[in-house]
């Protein structure tokens, strides 16, 4: 395979804006036809005790499986706050095989529980290639803390030379974390390699802040999109994000 196709959406936990309704249903439909290969969720719920008695339609089981039915055979989650009603987390969905996973907790306080997913994915015809779905804190501080967690586990964790897909929600609204990330590790935001600058995608009504990303190492973008109006309208408050990657030969620089 030469391609990869990527998306990343904060689900606002399968509600609408103010949690007026369950917008899970139109969400699956939503990501199904987008037709990507990896999908990248945040604010995945694992579980809630009263949804289904609050809501008629709301989905049995973990919001990840039921989005990841039928579709994305692979999945994997990673539980991150925790209540009692039940809890909620990052989610990797895969078309390809997952060969090994791990959830690391980065929370920066006890205020705000937040995760790292990464998941390493088999690829037919090719190596495999390192995912990591991350949600960052709301404070900058909290989010220094986090940068630098990812920045280690990743160089402890994962070979130099092989392919990274970094997505998620990382609440970087200023845009701080990108020359960061590019310089310890390498990688670079899809929508600035493809467009000049990290992507509008908060709130989705409107977007104005840069809040969500996917940073990769090893391919070149052959598109990005970021998805709002029509169909998109009034699900999550985050816009979804996909983009369309080539693998680079080995002639090339990663």
């Amino acid at each position: 395979m030469n391609t990869l196709s990527i998306a990343t959406y904060n689900i606002h936990k399968g509600f609408s804006h103010f949690n007026r309704r369950v917008v899970l249903h139109e969400l699956r439909d939503r990501l199904r036809e987008l037709n990507v290969d990896i999908v990248f969720l945040q604010e995945a719920q694992g579980e809630h005790s009263r949804h289904s008695e609050r809501f008629h339609n709301y989905p049995q089981g973990a919001q990840h499986e039921f989005i990841a039915e039928e579709v994305w055979p692979h999945c994997v989650y990673g539980k991150n706050s925790v209540y009692e009603a039940g809890h909620h987390g990052n989610a990797i969905l895969s078309r390809f095989p997952i060969m090994r996973s791990l959830n690391m907790d980065v929370s920066a306080h006890r205020f705000e529980s937040r995760g790292l997913l990464h998941c390493e994915i088999d690829l037919p015809g090719r190596q495999s290639v390192h995912c990591l779905c991350v949600h960052f804190g709301l404070f900058a501080r909290g989010r220094r803390q986090q940068t630098r967690m990812l920045i280690e586990y990743v160089k402890r964790s994962i070979p130099p030379g092989m392919p990274v897909i970094i997505a998620g929600d990382f609440n970087d609204w200023r845009n701080q974390m990108s020359r960061t990330l590019e310089s310890e590790l390498q990688v670079r935001d899809v929508f600035h390699i493809h467009g000049g600058s990290p992507a509008r995608s908060f709130p989705a009504g409107l977007p104005i802040f840069r809040l969500d990303r996917i940073y990769v190492r090893g391919f070149s973008v052959i598109n990005s999109d970021v998805h709002i109006g029509g169909q998109w309208q009034r699900l999550s408050d985050h816009a979804a994000l996909s983009t369309r990657l080539k693998w680079h030969d080995p002639v090339e620089k990663a």
